[in-house]
């Protein structure tokens, strides 16, 4: 039962952290110092990507009518348009593919650490703040989701292919680089939304697969703890997405930027004295 809570904590945590730019693997990694959760290590590396899950269903639920094309209130230009987005979001998904898939099980083994979260959290959150200073930024030329070309929505998922460092954030990558490819706040912000959802569902997937490849057994325990944080993070994120989109309307991102800073300088003075 014990763990149970800790697992309504932990979605509550990926919820709120996956959509706000401030890293969910990394608050994960770091919560589970906090609360440990009685799971095989080879649990735990799956729980912690499996759990977005529930955050994706978030926006799908969210951004449903925008994100299929044969609403039967769209017009045929209105359909093409969105079927054009999903080209756009694959073209945007591809260098994570190309980087996540060889790399992953280096990258879980080497960079899955207090270490590496405290400096990617301290370095793009200095990002956020500059950023936000930069004119193209205060004065976007892009708008639109439907004013992204092919060339912008590759390198904005060139921007997402470095998120596979915990401590960077997914979303936080995608939005500093659309920021800096001169996109509205509102247009990075949703299209970094879009661009999780194959994204995130392809990690899952991957995770799923090498888990039971392992042979490790999966116990009844194991299984409520995953249902129960996947479930907690999607009713929480559809809090955490209306929040954002509704904050950064009349406000900028420097406030996250600020944030990831004493997180990552508070991890370092802990990591380092105790």
């Amino acid at each position: 039962m014990l763990d149970i809570l800790k697992a309504i904590v932990y979605g509550i945590v990926q919820g709120i952290t996956e959509w706000l730019p401030i890293s969910s693997t990394g608050h994960l990694i770091l919560l589970e110092q906090i609360l440990p959760l009685n799971v095989s290590q080879d649990f735990w590396d799956m729980f912690l990507v499996v759990i977005q899950f529930g955050s994706i269903l978030a926006v799908l639920l969210l951004y449903w009518k925008k994100l299929w094309p044969w609403s039967p209130s769209k017009t045929k230009a209105q359909s093409r348009n969105t079927v054009d987005l999903w080209i756009k979001i694959i073209i945007g998904v591809l260098p994570a593919v190309i980087i996540a898939l060889p790399f992953d099980d280096y990258l879980t083994e080497h960079f899955y650490n207090f270490i590496t979260v405290a400096i990617m959290l301290i370095v793009y959150g200095i990002l956020f703040i500059l950023i936000e200073n930069l004119p193209s930024v205060k004065h976007p030329k892009i708008k639109r989701l439907s004013q992204i070309d092919y060339k912008t929505a590759f390198f904005i998922g060139c921007f997402q292919a470095v998120a596979v460092i915990p401590g960077t954030s997914r979303s936080g990558a995608t939005i500093v680089g659309a920021l800096l490819l001169g996109c509205s706040r509102t247009v990075a912000t949703e299209f970094s939304f879009f661009l999780a959802i194959p994204t995130m569902l392809g990690a899952s997937f991957l995770r799923i697969v090498k888990f039971f490849l392992s042979g490790t057994a999966i116990t009844g325990l194991e299984i409520g703890i995953l249902v129960v944080g996947m479930v907690v993070a999607f009713v929480v994120s559809i809090f955490a997405i209306r929040f954002l989109m509704r904050y950064i309307r009349t406000h900028n991102f420097k406030v996250f930027g600020y944030y990831r800073i004493i997180l990552g300088v508070i991890l370092l003075i802990y990591y380092y004295l105790f």
